[in-house]
């Protein structure tokens, strides 16, 4: 009968944990890898849509000029060529300078960029944890 040390079948504790830490690393790298390839397929995507948005944006404009000339047209119907264009104009220069007065009182509101609601009560927070640790409590 043939006597063999258990010890020597078994890794040490240190070799397990040396193990343990390649595994975890080696799992770590892999799974960075994994997520970078996927992001690079996601961006490529989102790439492509974002050029096909702005390709439909660009005819979406054109469409707009064919269909203001239309609209100048169907006027010049019953109104000299020179007075449908002119209302035509001023009819878009109207609709510029509202979007123009709404997108100024837009961007007066978001300004400044700094999330104030959230630095307030970050603050308070502080002092409370201030407040507390000087008078010795515990909340």
């Amino acid at each position: 009968m043939t006597h063999t040390d258990a010890r020597a079948d078994q890794a040490s504790t240190a070799e397990l944990v040396g193990r343990l830490s390649e595994q975890v690393t080696t799992l770590v790298r892999d799974e960075l890898a994994l997520a970078r390839i996927e992001m690079v397929e996601k961006g490529k995507k989102a790439g492509k849509g974002a050029g096909l948005l702005g390709g439909a944006g660009v005819i979406a404009w054109y469409g707009l000029g064919a269909l203001f000339v239309t609209a100048g047209a169907a006027l010049a119907l019953v109104l000299p060529v020179w007075a449908a264009a002119l209302i035509v104009t001023v009819v878009l220069f109207a609709a510029a300078g509202i979007a123009a007065v709404i997108g100024k009182k837009e961007v007066q509101q978001a300004v400044p960029p700094a999330p104030e609601a959230a630095m307030a009560s970050g603050r308070r927070d502080v002092d409370t944890l201030m407040t507390a640790a000087r008078t010795g409590r515990h909340s």
